[in-house]
């Protein structure tokens, strides 16, 4: 984990995050101290994980926890009083909240960043595999258009304008995406 969001609106809960996260390897933190801050903090930037000390502005932090882990892909800590964890915990779990019942035990704050710092990396290769999976779509619509447009304009079978565009590539040494869209530009004027 790269960059923390600190949502806390004490100087001393403030500190504490701040050298625990130091000491834990992330440096590029930022603090903030009410959740309409937060909210529209980080929706500038981009935050591999988010520490929420509840009570924040007369909440319980819940709805700002919830709320961050369902628009963003950053990593949320919620940390409650004990006596609300039960319940608050249930509440939050489903949206990939972690929880750390406060007072703060450090063994359990280490073992919920770890927990944390797992999850965004699994989040991360799976978005890279969804950038993947779109391109890979992408370049495959573009091109059946290319086929299409080389069935009707030359009037080649599927499998002749598939060919077709095979070979160009390799001839040329360029991707077949990137024949198609040439065909798609000569027959379409785009």
């Amino acid at each position: 984990m790269e960059r923390a969001l600190i949502v806390c609106d004490n100087e001393k809960g403030t500190a504490f995050y701040k050298s625990f996260l130091k000491e834990n390897g992330i440096l590029d933190m930022l603090v903030v101290e009410n959740c309409s801050t937060a909210k529209r903090t980080i929706s500038e930037y981009d935050f591999d994980i988010c520490l929420i000390n509840a009570p924040i502005g007369g909440t319980n932090g819940q709805e700002l926890a919830i709320d961050i882990a369902e628009k963003n892909i950053c990593q949320v800590i919620l940390f409650i009083k004990a006596e609300y964890a039960d319940e608050i915990s249930a509440k939050v779990e489903d949206y990939g909240v972690i929880t750390v019942e406060k007072p703060i035990n450090k063994q359990l704050f280490w073992q919920a960043l770890k927990l944390a710092h797992v999850a965004q990396r699994r989040i991360s290769l799976a978005q890279k595999e969804s950038a993947k999976l779109e391109k890979k779509l992408e370049d495959m619509k573009i091109i059946s258009r290319a086929k299409l447009l080389l069935i009707i304009n030359q009037n080649m079978s599927e499998e002749d304008a598939h060919k077709y565009i095979e070979k160009t590539a390799m001839d040329i040494r360029l991707s077949r995406a990137e024949v198609a869209k040439e065909i798609i530009k000569k027959y379409e004027g785009a």
